[in-house]
């Protein structure tokens, strides 16, 4: 009886549904390319929904009758149109956007959406001028970077109370390319994102914390994910002049014309040179150049082909003990070692393919090659170990990086409830050959400390389930596995030892909307960042992975149609931190960590050409395993804060004045030493009009004294008898004037 009752159940329900009509389609900018994320909906309904990564939509059970159907994307005219609906009808729409202003009233707040603050990076990229990858990584909510050795090495990294190093514990992606380097030269998740020319950049897609299947190893503190345009607005030139002998050119030329045509691509390159600030010329130099192509197989397929090289060499001045400073023997910006610095390069090619089916359902998968080289010289400790020859080091190293993933998206019903499905899974291998760390003077040869190759493999997969229980709630259920395989072929003691490991890792993600401008969401799930592959073989596979435990409570609200705010309280817990130290080839081991905080942010159109936004980061970063007063994490940030008005005139005018700031923190355990933090304000202005735009920029307005890098070392000058430990430093960009000059064509 009960399955009758059930059967016959379903099939009232089933007529009903099959009784409404359905609306589907596509939502594209002027170039044909996807609008992902964009709001479509009925007017005077409370139907709606939000376009996916293909900006495919699809909304259900409308009533027949007669509709205004609209459609909003932030920086685009909003869409209107007139339709009908009919009784089990089904209509396929194609919704052509056009650019138009930035209006915070386009953002939409919705459960079933992504984080509303995500889908900001659009809008910040227009309004806050770049020059530079790292310019767009501060665009991340509470993220902080430090540049530490003349340009050319990757910075470093801070987000949520972590000192991330040069990325461990921050999962950095270009266009579905890994950019962390696993068993790296210098230290795991190193991650250098020179080989990105911030022109080409589409949108960054960014979140905090474990709680996103398709994102695994170093996915702790978050992840940052980059896209490349697939064809330029127009052809540009860039030029631009500034102090210290700096300069740089850019330039971007569409392949194919028209732009609307099945095949897109273009083809872009940069080259920027500079002395520096510093009292030893850096002779740094960087070159770019990447092509994407990308052409519409037939309706349902598309094919991307995206290849790129970068090069750089520089020196570096290296870090200073405060010491040095105090007593006169130099200024903060000479140097005790300026035979520091190095070289790097890198080659990616990747082949991308997407499938859309008639249902709704997209398939994407991506292959890919990356060759990469590194050869950095360092000296940190000057005299400490080698009072002779002095302690500088070269951390060298060449890979080739292979990998494959995929990803199945899929709509159906669950208890009568809208189901998303997301499968996917992928693999990726690291050859590494000749990794090495060895004694130098003035960068020639002394000794190997360490030598050898490394394979590193992980295969992964994951399934992601988001159910729709009501129009006010969603819950998402995730479960990632993935399995590492770890090779080290020690090459000064000929021996080949290697070590296998798998890891589960689950996530639930749970939204509330509470009304039509306000969201509420948990985040909970557990991520894991892998060790060295040196360091696993030496310990005998033990805390391989360990895992981190992340908790948010969050808010995202639009408190008026130009006001809107984000916050969220959330706490983060690392079973092990292992930090692998390259310059002296040993493993610290921090034990357990728990980090908790709030971060806030706004956004507010003061007027329609004039932007405010703020974001305030506050951490309590502790050791779980020492004594109170002795478990402070070095160079843990505490508190940091960025902001600025942006201004966009139709005029032409158009620039922002900004802040960065971040606190005091401590540098070792027992707070007793002090890295000092600082307040720095910068400001761009542009003339922008048809044909051409021309600017200028000021970094650091007030010319402060500021500490860029800091790090309580053990050092011992070349006349000293002891070795004395205390914060050795990089200084910060003095007043720093820049002007620009682009042609467009």
């Amino acid at each position: 009886m009960k399955e009758i009752v059930l059967t016959a159940t379903i099939l009232v329900l089933c007529f009903m549904t099959y009784g409404q009509g359905i609306i589907t389609g596509k939502v594209l900018d002027e170039h044909e390319e996807s609008l992902a994320g964009a709001h479509i909906y009925l007017k005077d309904t409370s139907i709606g929904a939000i376009a996916n990564s293909n900006g495919q939509f699809r909304l259900k059970d409308i009533p027949t009758g007669s509709y205004i159907l609209g459609v909003s994307f932030i920086g685009y005219e909003t869409l209107s149109q007139s339709i009908e609906v009919h009784k089990k009808s089904a209509l396929s729409l194609k919704l052509d956007m056009i650019p138009g202003d930035v209006q915070l009233e386009d953002l939409v707040v919705s459960a079933s959406a992504q984080q509303p603050l995500n889908t900001l990076s659009p809008i910040d990229i227009r309004l806050r001028p770049t020059n530079t990858s790292q310019d767009i990584l501060r665009m991340v909510p509470g993220l902080f970077i430090a540049q530490h050795a003349g340009g050319g090495k990757a910075e470093q990294i801070f987000l949520r109370g972590f000192d991330i190093d040069h990325g461990t514990d921050l999962n950095l992606e270009v266009d579905g390319l890994p950019v962390n380097m696993v068993s790296h030269a210098h230290g795991q998740g190193y991650s250098d994102l020179h080989f990105v020319i911030p022109e080409m950049i589409n949108y960054v897609n960014f979140d905090k914390g474990p709680y996103y299947a398709s994102k695994g190893d170093f996915a702790t503190a978050g992840f940052v994910d980059f896209q490349t345009k697939n064809v330029l607005d127009e052809n540009f030139v860039k030029l631009e002049g500034a102090q210290f002998g700096t300069f740089r050119t850019v330039a971007g030329v569409n392949l194919f014309s028209p732009r609307t045509a099945n095949t897109q691509g273009y083809l872009g390159t940069e080259f920027f040179r500079s002395d520096g600030f510093v009292e030893s010329p850096q002779n740094f130099n960087r070159f770019n150049i990447t092509s994407k192509i990308s052409t519409q197989l037939k309706n349902e397929d598309n094919l991307t082909v995206g290849v790129s090289f970068f090069c750089s060499r520089w020196d570096a001045s290296g870090q200073i003990p405060t010491r040095a400073v105090e007593r006169g023997l130099l200024t903060r910006f000479g140097s005790i070692d300026d035979t520091e610095g190095g070289k790097t390069s890198r080659a990616n090619l990747f082949l991308k393919h997407k499938h859309s089916f008639s249902t709704g359902a997209y398939f994407t998968q991506q292959a890919y090659a990356v060759r990469y080289s590194s050869d950095l010289y360092s000296n940190f400790t000057f005299y400490l170990n080698d009072p002779v020859n002095g302690d500088q080091i070269n951390q060298k190293e060449s890979r080739m990086i292979y990998g494959y993933k995929s990803n199945f998206t899929t709509e159906s019903k669950f208890l009568q409830k809208d189901l998303t499905t997301e499968l996917g899974g992928g693999f990726r291998l690291d050859d590494v050959n000749n990794i090495s760390l060895s004694n130098t003077v003035k960068r020639a040869f002394l000794n190997n400390v360490q030598r050898g190759n490394v394979k590193e493999a992980n295969i992964n997969a994951f399934i992601s389930e988001t159910l729709k229980i009501s129009p006010k709630w969603s819950v998402d259920a995730a479960l990632r596995f993935d399995y590492f395989n770890f090779r080290y072929n020690n090459q000064l003691e000929n021996t080949n030892k290697s070590q296998a490991k798998s890891i589960v890792s689950p996530k639930l993600n749970i939204n509330y909307q509470l009304n039509i401008n306000t969201q509420l969401y948990v985040r909970s799930g557990f991520g894991f960042h892998s060790n060295d592959a040196r360091v696993v073989t030496q310990r005998n596979g033990k805390e391989i992975l360990p895992r981190a435990y992340g908790l948010d409570f969050g808010l995202n609200t639009k408190v008026t149609d130009r006001l809107f705010l984000h916050a969220a309280l959330w706490g983060l817990d690392l079973d092990q931190e292992f930090v692998y130290v390259g310059d002296e080839g040993i493993v610290e081991p921090i034990g357990k960590t728990r980090r908790a905080g709030l971060d806030f942010s706004l956004r507010y159109e003061v007027l329609p050409w004039l932007f405010l936004d703020g974001d305030l980061n506050v951490t309590n970063p502790k050791s779980k395993e020492k004594p109170e007063g002795q478990d402070y994490i070095p160079l843990a940030p505490t508190i940091s804060s960025i902001g600025g008005l942006s201004f966009k005139m139709k005029n032409g005018f158009n620039g922002t004045l900004r802040y960065r700031f971040i606190g005091d923190r401590a540098a070792n355990e027992d707070n007793s030493v002090i890295a000092k933090g600082y307040f720095l304000t910068d400001a761009v202005v542009n003339y922008t009009k048809q044909k051409f735009e021309v600017g200028l920029s000021a970094e650091n307005i007030f010319d402060a004294d500021w500490n860029e890098a800091q790090f309580d070392t053990e050092s011992r000058l070349v006349d000293e008898p002891e070795s004395v430990s205390e914060i050795h430093f990089t200084p910060g960009t003095p007043l720093f004037l820049k002007a620009k000059v682009t042609f467009f064509f």
